[in-house]
């Protein structure tokens, strides 16, 4: 038998397409079959009935060590970007006359050194992407001015953000994989399945590249 899905012979999609992320929430759901399931489980007799009692307790306790999970790793992105500001507010105060950076854009990002935190995924994602921004303006600026180039301390600067930038990069790897075994873990049936539906959980929705980084990636680069 053939595979359903054969590389050899096709169709083959020559034009390629591109992939987006769906920004939908899809909240857990069962049907009367599992309620069905769960008094059938009580007819057998106490024993079945209280050993998935139990297994319904560890299934809340592990979504909710799931969910602590998540907003640690959440929690790691906020703070490599924190610090992506601190760099950015030394860099901006030494290129003051140089360039003409957004001030509103950087007054915004700028609130996470008074603890101010993104209150959703999406507003954290934003607040990465002006940042992106403003370093791009950054490096422009460095490289047009001949004496900014040589001034050691934002060329510093420019090296530490290039760090920061692999380890948020390497920190949204890390919620991602979180956020996909959540998403799997709230669709597990029975015992995960039923706790999520009864607490009404949804799906999450993964870190995601801007409009403009998926643009400039089609870009020649050499």
């Amino acid at each position: 038998m053939a595979n359903e899905l054969d590389e050899l012979n096709g169709p083959v999609e020559q034009a390629g397409r591109d992939v987006n992320v769906i920004q939908k929430q899809i909240p857990a759901k069962v049907g009367v079959g599992s309620t069905i399931f769960e008094i059938i489980l009580w007819v057998l007799g106490i024993i079945p009935g209280v050993i998935f009692l139990f297994m319904k307790i560890n299934a809340k306790t592990h979504l909710n060590q799931l969910q602590q999970k998540i907003q640690h790793d959440a929690s790691t992105i906020d703070n490599y970007l924190e610090q992506r500001v601190v760099i950015l507010q030394n860099a901006a105060k030494l290129l003051d006359k140089a360039i003409d950076l957004d001030k509103d854009v950087l007054k915004s990002v700028a609130a996470y050194r008074g603890g101010v935190n993104p209150s959703n995924d999406a507003l954290r994602n934003q607040t990465s992407e002006n940042i992106d921004k403003l370093f791009g303006q950054i490096n422009v600026a460095f490289e047009k001015y001949p004496d900014i180039q040589a001034h050691s301390e934002i060329e510093n600067c420019l090296q530490q953000n290039s760090y920061l930038q692999k380890e948020i990069t390497a920190a949204r790897e890390q919620y991602n994989d979180t956020v996909l075994r959540w998403n799997a873990d709230i669709f597990a049936w029975p015992t995960k399945n039923i706790v999520a539906a009864k607490l009404g959980y949804t799906t999450r929705i993964p870190f995601t590249a801007s409009q403009e980084i998926k643009q400039q990636a089609r870009g020649t680069f050499f």
